[in-house]
């Protein structure tokens, strides 16, 4: 044995000197097993096997023993064994590329490395701690993700452009070691941490195609929108002395507005025709001066202004009040519940919403009125038989049990609605079908023609219909228009529970209740004092000059209490015209020259009461006593109006409001905001400045 004194010795002794054949040996025997190494490699094999785990191992010597004496043993031991390995392989070799492959990702998209991520790179290359490093990469920032773009010309928030792959490169490194020896996996993360701090990555953008994309690069296709809509075309402006009547049918539908604040309530700009410019502005409760007593069933106000938006041109505005019904002289409603249950409502601004929407209709509902209910999907089913309002948890239930489910049958359920209407029909009541849908008429007489006929002779027996409209998508707002001006009633369009609550709580009165039908109006202008005009709005109401006095002809109706506003862009005498006089003589149609020098218009308005079918005749000349000097001196609800005009000229790209910004409306809308108990003016205002960032 050695003892302590030799082992110092031994310590203390100089170093050897290195000799100059043994060096050269080792080099020699070093160099020729890696050459017999390289050409032994299988051609495209990497330069050593794929690491495996210990699991992987442990499984392999698990499978080759036979050491298990029947094959239920084996299958009991082998069960959680496989489970174990399966789970680990996969946490181990999940997302590895295969070898030869370049990996391609940047920064933003690389998790928090753990130990056994540092580790698993560690294994992959390794060196004497005695040797010099060589230049590990330090990875360079990436750039952030492009953010979604949006399009101005159609409103839409778009994904933006996809940045070109990204390659990661190492920068020119000093040269490793020949040898390497393999790392134990137990070895501590810790050298990867090390190595990292002295490399470099860089990125530098591909010019190649790109390649198919990943599954997690594929983009969800976006629901098809299936609504269909009623195009129409601006009313042009038109000439005095060529052109001088203006004809058209009332319109107290708001089914627009609702469908325009969805829009830029989802980031979307509306598209045009679905700004229905008088449904928008006749949307908002006014406290225009109504009539005193219900033998005259409404008020006309007009005033004359300066246009805001023109200096040169002048409106004049014609409000309409409908006398107000009171609760106790109101007559029995008999309502016929239509409600589609198709499959297409099975979302949950469909018939969920449409459910508590009739629920908060029952509760207004007097206990004498009726409520029938009936469903048509792919068949159509009589949920309820006439059952009087005092039943009311009775009615809940019924609209309770309502499930979606089937094609639409719509047809037939508007068949056996009016079936249901006439069992209980009211005389001297309120006879109403009010058809809740998606607008998805694809069964039966899908055509509106066909709808508009139908409708059209059910109305004659004293049955009106409205429709209320629900989701989007799917909407078939054409169908709605086409069956509630052809069945004497008013299409709205709800899209929360807020405007249920509006619609047949707040306005059940004028809902309901029709105090006049078949209004008309007729503006007659005096060619002296006006030289062009333009109708803002009721593109889709307009009537030929004869139907005026034909009491054939149907028109709109009028709720108790509703509210009806009509506004004129005037060019008076003078200014500046858009179309040019006549070169030879007058106009073909002469004004009768019946009509005062001072009078810009004359208003004539004809209607019939419900139970009668003779119309009776308003009019009203409009003088300068009608108008106001200045834009600021109109009252608040007429100031709001025209905002509300303007607003809705605006989201249509109409020539008249082209360069009036966004701003100016807002200023107006808000110092006419006035009394607003339900708020509805100032999600107006909020709106606007929505549309106003989108644009």
């Amino acid at each position: 044995m050695v003892d302590d004194d030799e082992l110092k010795k031994l310590r203390g002794a100089p170093l050897p000197a290195h000799g100059a054949e043994a060096r050269a040996q080792a080099l020699a025997a070093a160099m020729a097993a890696f050459d017999e190494k390289i050409e032994t490699a299988p051609q495209g094999m990497a330069a050593r096997p794929r690491l495996t785990s210990r699991a992987l191992t442990l499984w392999r010597e698990i499978m080759q023993k036979k050491l298990i004496a029947t094959p239920a043993i084996a299958g009991l031991v082998a069960l959680p064994i496989a489970g174990y390995t399966a789970f680990h392989l996969m946490q181990e070799q999940r997302g590895a590329p295969e070898a030869g492959i370049p990996v391609t990702e940047t920064l933003a998209d690389k998790p928090v490395a753990t130990k056994q991520d540092a580790a698993a790179v560690a294994q992959s290359q390794a060196q004497p701690a005695d040797e010099a490093s060589p230049a590990q990469p330090a990875i360079a920032p990436a750039a952030p993700a492009p953010k979604p773009e949006f399009s101005a010309a159609d409103g839409r928030l778009t994904a933006a452009p996809r940045s070109g792959l990204i390659r990661m490169k190492h920068a020119e490194a000093k040269p490793a070691a020949p040898a390497q020896a393999p790392m134990m996996e137990s070895e501590s993360a810790d050298a990867v941490a090390r190595n990292s701090a002295n490399t470099t990555l860089t990125a530098e953008p591909l010019a190649a195609p790109m390649p198919a994309p990943m599954p997690g690069d594929v983009m969800a296709p976006s629901q098809e929108n299936r609504d269909r809509i009623q195009d129409f075309k601006t009313n042009p402006v038109r000439s005095a002395k060529e052109d001088s009547v203006s004809t058209f049918s009332i319109d107290v539908d708001t089914a627009s507005y609702s469908y325009v604040r969805r829009s830029l309530k989802e980031g979307l700009l509306p598209q045009a025709d679905t700004v229905r410019v008088e449904e928008m502005v006749n949307y908002f409760p006014y406290d225009w001066k109504g009539p005193t007593e219900a033998k005259t069933p409404f008020n006309t106000t007009v005033s004359v202004m300066p246009a805001p938006w023109n200096a040169q041109h002048k409106l004049m505005h014609v409000a309409i009040k409908g006398y107000d019904m009171q609760p106790a002289v109101q007559p029995k409603a008999n309502l016929v519940f239509l409600i589609d249950v198709s499959g297409s409502m099975d979302e949950p601004d469909k018939l969920p919403l449409l459910k508590s929407a009739f629920r908060l209709l029952v509760n207004k509902l007097k206990a004498d009125d009726t409520v029938s209910i009936v469903t048509y999907a792919g068949d159509v089913g009589t949920v309820l038989e006439p059952t009087k309002a005092a039943e009311r948890d009775k009615i809940l239930r019924a609209i309770d049990t309502l499930t979606p489910g089937g094609s639409t049958a719509g047809e037939a359920g508007i068949r056996e609605a009016y079936r249901l209407a006439q069992k209980s029909f009211v005389k001297g009541g309120v006879n109403r079908v009010m058809l809740a849908t998606d607008g998805d008429f694809n069964v039966g007489q899908s055509d509106d023609d066909d709808l508009k006929r139908l409708i059209e002779k059910e109305r004659g027996t004293g049955v009106f219909l409205s429709v209320f409209g629900f989701g989007s998508g799917n909407l078939n707002d054409q169908m709605m228009q086409t069956i509630a001006q052809n069945g004497n009633g008013t299409a709205a369009y709800i899209d929360t529970l807020a405007e249920a609550e509006k619609v047949l709580v707040q306005e059940a009165t004028s809902t309901l209740f029709p105090i006049a039908k078949d209004v008309k109006i007729q503006v007659e202008f005096n060619p002296d004092k006006v030289s062009e005009y333009r109708l803002i709005g009721y593109e889709t109401r307009a009537l030929n000059r004869e139907d005026f006095n034909n009491d054939r002809v149907d028109a709109g109706e009028i709720g108790s209490g509703h509210s009806v506003t009509a506004i004129y862009e005037l060019t008076p005498k003078g200014a500046p015209q858009q179309v040019d006089d006549l070169r030879y003589g007058e106009a073909a149609t002469s004004n009768g020259g019946v009509a005062n020098a001072d009078e810009y218009a004359f208003v004539k308005i004809r209607y019939k009461l419900p139970e009668e079918d003779t119309s009776k005749l308003i009019t009203t000349p409009v003088t300068g006593t009608n108008e106001v000097a200045s834009f600021d001196a109109a009252s608040t609800d007429q100031r709001f109006s025209v905002a509300v005009a303007a607003f809705g000229q605006k989201l249509r790209d109409e020539d008249a409001t082209a360069t009036f910004g966004y701003d100016r409306i807002q200023e107006i809308a808000n110092a006419a905001r006035g009394a607003d108990p339900f708020g509805y003016r100032a999600e107006f205002l909020s709106l606007v400045r929505l549309a106003a960032a989108m644009k």
